[in-house]
């Protein structure tokens, strides 16, 4: 059975963590409240509430355990908080969390990356969902550190998008942080991203700039080009960010000489950690690739009772 731990009296150094990590701790106890849901649903009013029934058959009530969080795989981890978080909402302070490594850590496979101590079958109960987010999360975090690897020793940074899983956002973007990434805009109200619509329904890439720089003077403001002319007329205009929007390897070294300092550009659309380094050695600023996100690969944690 879950305990179902308040919020408030989950740890406050935990809660802390997460919070600092740009995270909503309400949100997120949330939606460890509907995962778990998943599992173990709360009953109606009337009706007995449901079980781990194969924890309850094999599993003594008075039974104690410690699991660990192990990787099969190299990488970098994250989301050992959000983890630790949801064995403390099953079983309130009936459980310690020890030997977690940092999120942002580089591991190897069998590393041990944190340790759980608690009720056997309250572990056991959590454990799935723990799993999720880590796994998630630390995928998110080592395709992160593929592309920042790729492109080391060079101006070009990693960016995110807003390609992200609904309501996963705050979480997928932490994890590109782990990874040695930057974040792009959260949210439409962050910055303005003019992109190919926006173009046309404003006529032109510098009317576009124009109209969102007199609506909101003080706010940052990228445009979106496919083709050197559109570059050369937003730089004349004064547009300080630019998005270069599936351009060659030449097309991106021509428009880092055109540009020359005046603008910072972005490359985007269709790349691949292999050619990565190839793009950033055009001089680009950044490069910014939905991927880390939207397709990531899970990476693989297992939780092995000792």
């Amino acid at each position: 059975m879950i305990v179902r731990t308040e919020l408030e009296k989950l740890p406050a150094a935990l809660r802390a963590e997460i919070s600092a990590a740009g995270i909503d701790v309400g949100e997120l106890y949330d939606a460890i409240e509907t995962a778990l849901d998943e599992d173990l649903p709360e009953p109606r009013p009337g009706e007995m509430p449901p079980e781990d029934v194969t924890s309850v058959a094999t599993i003594p009530i008075d039974a104690r355990a410690r699991g660990d969080f192990a990787v099969r795989e190299a990488g970098v981890v994250a989301g050992l908080g959000v983890a630790a978080l949801v064995f403390h909402y099953v079983m309130g302070d009936d459980v310690e969390i020890t030997d977690r490594v940092p999120d942002g850590t580089r591991v190897q496979p069998g590393d041990v990356v944190m340790r759980v101590s608690g009720p056997t079958r309250g572990l056991l109960t959590a454990e799935r969902t723990a799993l999720n987010y880590a796994s998630h999360l630390s995928g998110v975090a080592t395709a992160t550190a593929a592309w920042v690897d790729a492109v080391a020793g060079t101006r070009a940074r990693i960016l995110d998008t807003r390609k992200t899983l609904p309501t996963y956002r705050n979480l997928q973007k932490y994890a590109v942080r782990c990874g040695g990434g930057v974040n792009h805009r959260t949210s439409l109200a962050d910055m303005a991203l003019v992109k190919d619509n926006h173009v046309v329904a404003a006529g032109g890439v510098v009317p576009a700039y124009l109209a969102v720089r007199t609506a909101y003077p003080a706010l940052p403001v990228e445009v979106e080009v496919t083709g050197l002319d559109e570059l050369r007329d937003l730089l004349d205009a004064g547009c300080d960010r630019i998005l270069l929007d599936n351009m060659s390897t030449d097309q991106m070294r021509e428009a880092v000489g055109m540009a020359a300092g005046r603008a910072r550009l972005e490359a985007s659309g269709g790349l691949t950690v292999d050619r990565a380094r190839e793009v950033a050695e055009t001089g680009v600023d950044f490069i910014s690739v939905g991927a880390l996100t939207h397709s990531v690969k899970v990476f693989d944690i297992g939780f092995d009772l000792a």
